[in-house]
């Protein structure tokens, strides 16, 4: 059993294993999306998005730590020079995985790993939840009746009774 024992293996030993990370974290930021296995992409996204963090730092330190990790100095300046700015007002979540079904030679499970946009998934306006305040769903549109959760509704001129047995 794994009991306090962190992060995968990949079935690698140690330095091939921080390579392949170092390799796909490059990969990701100069083409902006990789598809790559679906436990290799796990195990990227903390590494992809601590450097989108040190990206939006922006100071001399995060772009030394940034180029001691990945592989390519030319990728790390695009990432402070534009991917800093582009993830300025986002608070997290800037890789999404995509599975994509499974490898033909051994069956691995794929994904696609990619950078989100800038506006992608921000929203202005908050929603609250049904029980706070939110404004049931209309029983009737246009004339007919709509259904809530498997169940019809009765419009307020046709009130049925339903008896319990």
């Amino acid at each position: 059993m794994r009991h306090r024992r962190a992060g995968k293996k990949l079935g690698r030993n140690p330095g091939h294993r921080k390579a392949v990370l170092r390799n796909l974290v490059t990969s990701l930021f100069r083409h902006g999306e990789i598809s790559t296995t679906h436990a290799k992409a796990k195990v990227l996204r903390p590494i992809a998005e601590k450097m989108i963090t040190l990206a939006k730092r922006g100071d001399l330190h995060a772009r030394r730590q940034a180029l001691s990790y990945m592989m390519d100095k030319s990728v790390t300046h695009k990432l402070f020079d534009q991917m800093g700015d582009r993830f300025s007002d986002r608070q997290g979540g800037y890789v999404r995985i995509l599975k994509t079904g499974h490898r033909t030679g051994d069956n691995a499970a794929l994904a696609i790993v990619q950078l989100l946009l800038a506006h992608e998934g921000l929203s202005s306006k908050r929603t609250t939840k049904r029980g706070q305040g939110a404004k049931k769903a209309p029983t009737e549109v246009a004339g007919r009746k709509t259904k809530t959760k498997g169940k019809t509704r009765a419009s307020e001129d046709k009130q049925v009774k339903v008896e319990k047995p």
